[in-house]
């Protein structure tokens, strides 16, 4: 251990009773090693910041480190677990998130004002149509007819139509910010803005320069104008809406920490659109993160894993000493071994404890939520009618508030049990509660919000509202969901792995039964009693 250059927070602060001589040994040859191969560790290696205080305790060591020119180079790094400590792998993944967030804000607002703009051009250029030549060319314009006068009527109502569809379709609130841009949606605004600079083109060629007298023909250019507008429209319609409701696609999602899977159908879908309606329904469908039964978990099976270490303290000089070490250590590896034969034992009844202790703190919860219900009771026209001492009438909330104290002990100490407190507040206990008496709900329905895990939109916004998630894949994300692709989806906490299969072609086959062909006969046998 003494040729490595970093070693774990925990035996830095056990190597407090050896002694401060130690530790300087320790270091100066940490120094030496790091100095010929610092560059080894660079990318797993936590900078802590200096304390303020020694953390041994001992101000010569702080002395001789402080007084060190080489101190950046030579300074030994300590890996470990600390509120104070910031690794430079979490400062650029800071970096990283500040830009991406100011980002996604400038392409949101961006791709909102290329929107506006371009819905602007296509409702004003049918009426600047009709509208230039009036200003320009008066004198020269025939008569508009009672034909001409109709179609301005058909005009106003396409436009109406178109004005709506678009307000329908496309200017809704966003779901969620995509890395990557929408195909589909760009190429139908390129579509739609070629197809405008085509019409204006043409217009000022053929109409303005040559001044056309004949109105109703310019009219009719725009009427054609809208009618080409609604028929993209309903391709916008295909395109974004109709295409992808037939499933093409079976995903199967599997959250990396504790294995929830969970099979969606999906049609035609890019990945990233894929990715977005699978968090939907995993905000939906999957039960809420619960960290804190994946940390218990870890730790158990750290305990039962853990072995007994040897050392030979008295150092390779007494062979006398050294056989009879070697004996005992290989007792005590022995013992070791035997002992992880049995951990499996150990787990079995701690197990088997921890879920007499969860049924019991849930028999304890239910009888005091049945108890705290029957103090609250319903008033009725009549008894309204009847005047009654302010104390005696509350509302829901005070209600709730009046019977929670009798409840409080038992649910808290269900929910430590189940390792679920972190996810319920006592004002949102209280609410609950507050709610379930104005709905005239039973004690059982208040107690399933809590001795049932619920997906995770039933819990607190801060738990859903403002978490980020990060899409990887080694196909573009814009590309479309192929036979076997595989793509993450990473969160803070945990991650995603969701696999596409592709939903195989059926083949059905028909086969005719006549219904005359219905005939039975009835079999005696001489022992039945028939």
């Amino acid at each position: 251990m003494d040729t490595e250059s970093t070693y774990s927070g925990y035996s830095y602060y056990s190597g407090r009773s050896r002694g401060s001589h130690r530790h300087g040994e320790r270091s100066r040859d940490h120094h030496k090693s790091r100095s010929k191969d610092g560059s080894r560790s660079e990318k797993s290696v936590t900078i802590n910041a200096p304390p303020a205080e020694p953390l041994l305790g001992d101000s010569s060591v702080l002395g001789e480190e402080v007084q060190d020119d080489n101190w950046g180079e030579t300074t030994t790094a300590v890996t470990g677990t600390s509120e104070h400590s910031l690794s430079q792998e979490d400062i650029v993944r800071i970096t990283k998130d500040l830009e991406d967030s100011v980002g996604l804000d400038c392409r949101r607002y961006f791709s909102l004002t290329l929107a506006v703009v371009l819905g602007l051009l296509v409702f004003l250029t049918p009426l600047a149509f009709l509208a230039l030549p009036h200003l320009l060319w008066p004198d020269k314009l025939l008569v508009c007819g009672t034909a001409c006068e109709g179609l301005f009527i058909s005009v106003a109502f396409k436009l109406l139509i178109l004005l709506l569809a678009v307000w329908a379709l496309f200017f809704r609130a966003p779901r969620a910010g995509l890395p990557r841009v929408f195909v589909f949606r760009a190429l139908l605004a390129v579509l739609v803005l070629l197809f405008v600079v085509s019409y204006w083109l043409f217009y000022g060629v053929r109409i303005m320069d040559s001044q056309d007298e004949n109105y109703q023909g310019i009219v009719q250019y725009a009427v054609s104008l809208v009618d080409a507008l609604l028929f993209i429209h309903y391709l916008a319609i295909v395109l974004l809406e109709l295409r992808q409701l037939q499933p093409a696609f079976s995903v199967c999602v599997t959250r990396s920490t504790d294995g929830e899977t969970r099979h969606y159908n999906l049609g035609q879908l890019s990945i990233q659109r894929a990715a977005l309606a699978i968090i939907e329904n995993y905000y939906r469908d999957f039960s809420v993160h619960n960290l804190a039964l994946l940390t218990a978990s870890k730790s158990r099976a750290a305990k039962h894993l853990a072995g007994l270490k040897v050392y030979n303290v008295d150092g390779p000089g007494n062979n006398a000493a050294t056989g009879l070490a070697h004996s005992q250590s290989r007792a005590m590896i022995a013992a070791a071994a035997r002992r992880r034969d049995t951990n499996h034992n150990e787990l079995y009844y701690e197990e088997a404890e921890h879920e007499r202790r969860v049924r019991k703190r849930k028999a304890r919860l239910v009888v005091a939520v049945e108890e705290a219900f029957t103090h609250v009771k319903r008033m009725q026209e009549e008894e309204q009618q009847q005047k009654k001492a302010p104390g005696d009438v509350m509302d829901p909330r005070e209600a709730a508030q009046a019977i929670f104290p009798s409840m409080a002990r038992s649910l808290q100490k269900y929910l430590r049990t189940t390792r679920q407190q972190h996810c319920h507040s006592m004002e949102s206990i209280q609410q609950h509660l507050a709610f379930c008496i104005t709905n005239n709900m039973t004690p059982k329905a208040f107690l399933e919000s809590y001795l049932t895990p619920g997906p995770t939109l039933q819990y607190g916004r801060e738990r859903w509202l403002a978490r980020q998630w990060t899409l990887v894949s080694e196909a573009s994300v814009t590309s479309g969901l192929k036979e076997g692709a595989i793509f993450l989806l990473k969160c803070i906490d945990f991650s995603l792995v969701v696999t596409a299969k592709r939903i195989p072609y059926i083949q059905l086959s028909e086969e005719f039964i006549d219904p005359k062909s219905h005939k039975f006969v009835l079999r005696l046998q001489s022992e039945t009693s028939v």
